[in-house]
């Protein structure tokens, strides 16, 4: 799983998984896999929102150093 999902793809794969376990017909096994990937797809998520989050207060930051001059 070496390629990096978009944060949508990864939000709609959460909810595909979120789904298939709150069904609660899967075998033990499957669920704590799908389980996992979903503990890894929040932590991808949560380190794109907050890599979105510093652009956004850099361009905050430009923006506002450069209506200063």
């Amino acid at each position: 799983m070496s390629e990096e999902k978009t944060f949508t793809d990864s939000m709609n794969r959460l909810d595909e998984i979120t789904a298939a376990l709150e069904a609660n017909e899967l075998e033990l096994e499957a669920a704590i896999e799908l389980f996992e990937e979903g503990l890894k797809l929040v932590n991808d998520c949560d380190k794109q929102l907050k890599s979105f989050e510093n652009r956004v207060q850099d361009l905050l930051q430009t923006y506002q150093e450069g209506s200063e001059s």
